[in-house]
């Protein structure tokens, strides 16, 4: 093979590896009710189990606040993610269903409107025209759901798939630190829970950032910040109240 060949050959090889990009956006919903459901998990009931122990109360009441934590968040998580997502997905079919209509009643239009949008982008005005005019024969709607109202397939809303994930991990989350609180009774548990909780947050901003492509010691830090924050305020007013009975 001729060596000019050969450098053409080996030049699209690079570039068609350059191409072969990992792209997250896919991962927006079930990424975001995950990491939400088992950060609550593991802070609403670290926090409560640090709260309660420090109100010197026994270790059968201290689990018992901890299960009814689990089940009571678990529950709420999922309907609180449900009924969000669920109105976000109403105004999202509203949107497509107005749109849909204006596309049947006056097609041109719609077909000018899109052209405006990707000239406004910065294609020249005849290759707008045409990109509109092929997108629009292809998929009108979808056309207009993507570059006009900005719905993305990939990131639509998913009510029952929020709601799902976040009551399942909220539960995984809430049990890591029960387990604990189980594991070592007595004076050892308050500095159990919060320590063995912070290192569980920490992993946890630590994968979500990495599956996020963002900075993994950010992610860790400000997950580890906030519980440490919500730990230490529920430890004072249990300890507050403790002091009072």
């Amino acid at each position: 093979m001729p060596r000019d060949c050969i450098g053409e050959k080996y030049r699209y090889d690079l570039l068609q590896m350059s191409h072969h990009e990992i792209h997250r956006a896919h991962r927006i919903g079930w990424l975001r009710a995950a990491v939400l459901g088992a950060n609550d998990g593991i802070v609403s009931t670290a926090s409560l189990i640090i709260g309660v122990a420090a109100a010197s109360t026994s270790q059968a009441n201290i689990l018992l606040a901890g299960v009814a934590g689990l089940v009571a968040g678990a529950m709420s998580m999922a309907a609180g993610e449900y009924v969000s997502v669920s109105s976000q997905s109403d105004i999202e079919k509203a949107d497509l269903e107005l749109e849909r209509i204006s596309i049947e009643n006056d097609y041109e239009f719609e077909k000018e409107e899109l052209a405006k949008i990707y000239e406004g982008r910065g294609l020249e005005a005849e290759l707008s025209k045409q990109v509109a005019e092929q997108l629009m024969e292809h998929d009108a709607l979808g056309a207009h759901a993507r570059d006009e109202i900005g719905i993305l397939v990939n990131a639509s809303a998913r009510p029952v798939q929020a709601a799902l994930y976040s009551a399942a991990t909220f539960t995984i989350g809430a049990a890591l630190p029960l387990l604990v609180a189980w594991a070592i009774p007595g004076i050892q548990l308050i500095p159990a829970v919060a320590a063995s909780s912070l290192v569980f947050l920490a992993l946890l901003g630590a994968i979500a950032a990495s599956a996020g492509g963002a900075s993994i010691r950010i992610g860790a830090f400000r997950v580890t910040f906030w519980g440490a924050m919500a730990m230490a305020l529920t430890a004072g007013v249990g300890r507050l109240f403790g002091l009072d009975s």
